[in-house]
């Protein structure tokens, strides 16, 4: 019996007369016990009786035998013990028993300390926070006191000792594992992970170790960023800023993992932080001119004033750069981030996937790294964060691992930490992935550099997540308009009178002889003359040009209007290339043993192919990926059930019945590639990575489906702050389609409305595309558009639900191809004459098919029955052409299943009237047909969901209700 493959967690149990009657049996033969005990107590023996036949001729990692013996992160895979019995030297079993108890106590002792010597670590630089020693991090604790404190114990390696006393034992531990870095990492499971940390924390003469001249460069970052701040609040005074005056150690630190980092691989860095040090990071990581940040702070635009854009305030905006260190070229770019605090998080990740799928990095994950900065009290509340973790390890998300940086300021706005969390540190949430976590002083610039550094090999070897947490101070209030003391006068009290981070460290480094007293004051002051030239700079500087099209945007541009946004291109294919997919589309392989049903749908498949009618909305949507991914284009579709989809419609990935094995038929068309993802289930987080990931690559059509649309309202923040005003106030463009099923089916509140006004009421500038599609034909399109086209726009789109499979919500081949292309307005079939109409009634989505079916019953020949197909940007063209032939219309009619307070009503209606006026028909006004306004968006009883519908269709058509409702109560 032994202990491996366990950890020093299960050796409390253990008992000396236990390991009393293993000897025994070790003594008569050393093959009846584990390897890792003959290994302990051969060494034991050795270090009781000093040199024995273990000593000379075992391998010196075989020594290590108590730590092996006990924690398999310490044993040697190649170490095996020789054959025969050890030489006693009449070492008797009661020696061997002491020995081995003051051992294993000594090992409970070092697994203390590796798993809360964190808790008494020096980490605050104010010392407000008192920090007692845990009791169980005492030597007495563990039963050492008196001369037992001063006893050589055997450690077989541990530590890299042989042996130690425990007086000895605990000042190393404590050098290691409470100075002014803490760590925390036993809550790890991987073994190689864990011995990793230990090897570059533990040991004797572990220390910080920098040079002078790292040193010197240190403390010169230090003073820079601190100078910064002071720069800035003399020069604007009363500017809000977010200083990161207290957290200047930040710095260095960032830029240690950009050095570091690009010697471990890595050549791409993308950052993310909200407002806290950003114009610091800006100017000081980014290298962004200073006499740019000075004229955007004096009231000028970062672009070219002929780009226009609504722009936004100093601490949200992003840049990009190369910086090159050791004659290595590194990329970076900072996000634009909102005031949502960890709003970037996400959007950073999907960017940085994008861009390793780019730089074909995803085996390997080394060259794209990224960077998130949050402040403590948001790391710790906000839950995207967690979103955001739990992608560290996924398929289709996983980034090959992410440096979290939190600016502990211990303070949120005005609440402290025991009344923002419930745990102990902001990082804590971290642990659920495993990742190793450092709490470092803020105060000890080289300590934070020291994490970083670490970070980065960490990240780079294992490609995780792993965290620093840097507690520090906020010397000014939120921002420099606050008055702290009125929340945190103590705290205050004492910030008012601690030093400078520079001042600290400059009197250290002066103590250490490695600068002389003049230095910090030298650096200061030319460095103070640096910036009172880039602000005179900034008074005659001009941007030169705006950066959104370079790049892998190259090529593509700003559309010149709105009037351009409305316009079609060429979006048809091929017969050839529809009948290519049909094959790959509905072609099983002999080795995939797809479900029966399956097969089926394959089968009805086929037949739309063979006869050129009735193609469904799954196919409509198959061909538009499939053709773009045969003209070079890539596709990603991201979302809770999007492989299967909600309805069971799509079946993009069939799953073998008797292995599980996936086959993806879209992958196997060649020039682009095709990638379906079920994601977690997430929709802020998901969607907020893949808008990052379309914002990096354009050549990606790039798609988010909500599993209903009501659930998009979880991701609202990404929603406002980025996909509808991101491109006014940043100058970022991005093509994201999202695919929200809507439609009222009397499936209740939360399953019925993608809430269609919402997204209406972002629309302004031709910021987004909103559109509504009704047929398979029109959906295939206006995906193909979203790609064709030389812009990029986010596209909304209401996706069916009962029309997946509607007998009137089908294709024809022809719709596929020739000069076919996005219709924004469409009529049916059987509408009569534009001359003989006299009601034409409006709308958009599912309802059409309702209002056509029940005028056809009744036998209705002078009403027209119009879909709008985009709602905006508006297709007021096209509808007023077909006002103009509508010579003896009588009335307009708005019609619509949401409540009147939902849906388009509001949004429509002047644009109607626009297009009534100048189609010269008047005096009519439209009039709206719909469920009243509600505060709820559907009822939840499925008989009165009929009676609304049937109300609404009757209303709409001038047809009796009553007759309207049963009809719809027998279909």
């Amino acid at each position: 019996m032994g202990f491996e493959g366990q950890d020093f967690d299960d050796i409390e149990g253990v008992s000396p007369s236990f390991v009393e009657s293993l000897y025994r049996q070790f003594t008569a033969n050393p093959n009846s016990v584990a390897p890792e005990w003959q290994r302990w107590f051969g060494g034991l023996e050795g270090s009781v009786a000093g040199p024995s036949w273990q000593r000379k001729n075992w391998p010196v990692a075989a020594t290590d035998s108590l730590t092996a013996a006990l924690d398999p992160t310490q044993m040697s895979s190649t170490a095996t013990p020789p054959a025969g019995k050890p030489g006693k030297a009449g070492i008797s079993a009661a020696d061997i028993e002491s020995a081995a108890g003051d051992s294993i106590r000594a090992m409970i002792l070092i697994r203390t300390y590796r798993v809360r010597g964190h808790l008494a670590a020096n980490l605050d630089p104010l010392g407000i926070l008192k920090r007692e020693l845990p009791a169980d991090l005492t030597p007495e604790y563990h039963g050492f006191t008196g001369a037992a404190l001063d006893k050589p114990i055997y450690l077989g390696g541990t530590l890299g000792l042989e042996t130690a006393t425990v007086r000895e034992l605990v000042d190393i531990l404590r050098a290691n594992y409470c100075s002014n870095v803490g760590l925390e990492y036993m809550h790890i499971s991987d073994v190689e992970e864990r011995r990793f940390l230990q090897e570059r924390m533990e040991g004797r003469d572990k220390a910080i170790e920098f040079t002078p001249e790292g040193k010197k460069a240190i403390l010169s970052k230090v003073i820079h960023a601190e100078q910064y701040e002071k720069f800035l609040g003399k020069k604007y005074v009363g500017t809000k800023r977010f200083g990161l005056d207290g957290g200047e150690s930040m710095i260095p630190a960032l830029e240690s993992v950009i050095k570091y980092g690009s010697q471990f691989g890595v050549r791409e860095i993308v950052y993310g932080m909200a407002h806290r040090g950003r114009l610091n990071v800006l100017a000081n990581v980014m290298a962004k001119g200073f006499r740019v940040i000075f004229h955007e702070f004096s009231g000028g635009t970062a672009n070219p004033e002929d780009v226009g854009g609504s722009g936004d305030v100093k601490y949200h905006l992003g840049t990009s750069t190369d910086r090159e260190f050791d004659g290595i070229n590194v990329h970076m770019s900072l996000v634009p981030n909102p005031s949502h605090l960890e709003t970037v998080d996400p959007i950073v990740l999907g960017k940085v996937r994008a861009q390793q799928v780019i730089r074909d990095d995803l085996s390997q994950h080394k060259e794209v790294l990224p960077v998130l900065i949050h402040g403590d009290a948001a790391f710790a509340g906000q839950g995207i964060v967690w979103e955001c973790l739990g992608f560290s390890g996924i398929r289709g998300y996983n980034t090959g691992g992410c440096i979290h940086f939190i600016v502990n300021n211990q303070v949120g706005f005005t609440t402290s930490p025991q009344f923002a969390r419930s745990s102990p540190y902001p990082s804590d949430v971290a642990k659920g992935v495993q990742a190793p976590i450092f709490h470092v002083n803020g105060d000890d610039p080289e300590a934070v550099t020291f994490a970083c550094k670490m970070a980065i090999e960490f990240r780079q070897t294992f490609h995780r997540d792993i965290v620093i947490d840097m507690w520090c101070y906020r010397r000014f209030g939120h921002n420099e308009g606050d008055e702290p003391s009125f929340t945190q006068p103590l705290m205050y009290k004492e910030i008012r009178q601690h030093p400078p981070v520079s001042a600290v460290y400059a009197t250290r480094l002066e103590q250490e002889g490695v600068i002389d007293e003049g230095f910090a004051a030298a650096a200061t002051h030319e460095f103070t003359q640096h910036l009172e030239e880039e602000f005179e700079a900034a008074k005659s500087y001009k941007p030169n040009k705006a950066d959104w099209f370079a790049g892998r945007w190259s090529g593509l541009h700003q559309p010149a209007d709105i009037e351009t946004a409305r316009q079609n291109v060429e979006t048809a294919i091929e017969k050839k290339l529809l009948d290519s997919l049909g094959r790959t589309l509905t072609k099983v392989p002999a080795d995939v043993n797809v479900h029966k049903t399956l097969r089926r749908i394959l089968e009805q498949k086929a037949a739309m192919f063979s006869s050129g009618e009735g193609f469904d909305w799954a196919t409509g949507e198959a061909l538009a990926f499939g053709s773009l991914i045969s003209e070079g284009y890539n596709v990603r579709l991201s979302g809770q059930d999007s492989g299967r989809g909600t309805f069971s419609q799509r079946h993009s990935v069939w799953v073998d019945q008797d292995t599980e094995a996936k086959y993806i038929p879209l992958t196997t068309v060649p020039h682009g590639k095709f990638e379906v993802l079920d994601s977690p289930l997430s929709e802020y987080g998901v969607l907020g990575f893949e808008y990052g990931y379309a914002m990096a690559d354009p050549k990606t059509l790039v798609l988010w489906e909500a599993q209903f649309g009501d659930f998009a309202n979880g991701a609202q923040i990404v929603i406002d702050q980025y996909i509808a005003s991101s491109e006014s106030k940043w100058l970022r463009a991005n093509g994201l389609v999202l695919l929200l099923p809507h439609g009222y089916e009397g499936q209740g509140p939360e399953h019925s409305s993608a809430r269609l006004e919402r997204f209406l009421q972002l629309c302004a500038e031709g910021n987004i595309q909103v559109a509504n599609c009704t047929t398979p034909a029109n959906y295939f399109h206006i995906l193909r558009r979203q790609m064709l086209r030389s812009f990029r726009k986010p596209l909304i789109i209401m996706t069916p639900k009962s029309l997946l499979r509607h007998k009137m919500a089908v294709s024809k081949a022809e719709d596929f191809i020739g000069d076919k292309h996005f219709m924004r307005i469409l009529s049916d079939i059987n509408a009569p004459k534009d001359e003989d109409t006299k009601r034409l009634v409006l709308c958009t989505g599912k309802v059409a098919y309702d209002l056509i079916e029940a005028r056809d019953a009744a036998g209705d020949k002078n009403t027209q029955i119009v879909r709008i197909e985009q709602l905006y940007p508006f297709p007021a063209e096209p509808l007023i052409v077909r006002l103009k032939r509508m010579v003896n219309l009588e009335e307009v009619v708005w019609a619509q299943e949401e409540p009147k307070n939902n849906g388009a009503w509001f949004f429509v209606d002047s644009y109607i009237e626009h297009c009534l006026v100048e189609a010269g028909v008047g005096p009519i006004r439209a009039r709206y047909a719909g469920r009243k306004a509600s505060a709820s968006p559907a009822t939840g009883l499925a008989k009165r969901h009929i009676a609304e519908q049937g109300a609404l269709v009757a209303d709409a058509l001038g047809h009796s209700v009553r007759e309207e409702i049963k009809r719809q109560q027998k279909g």
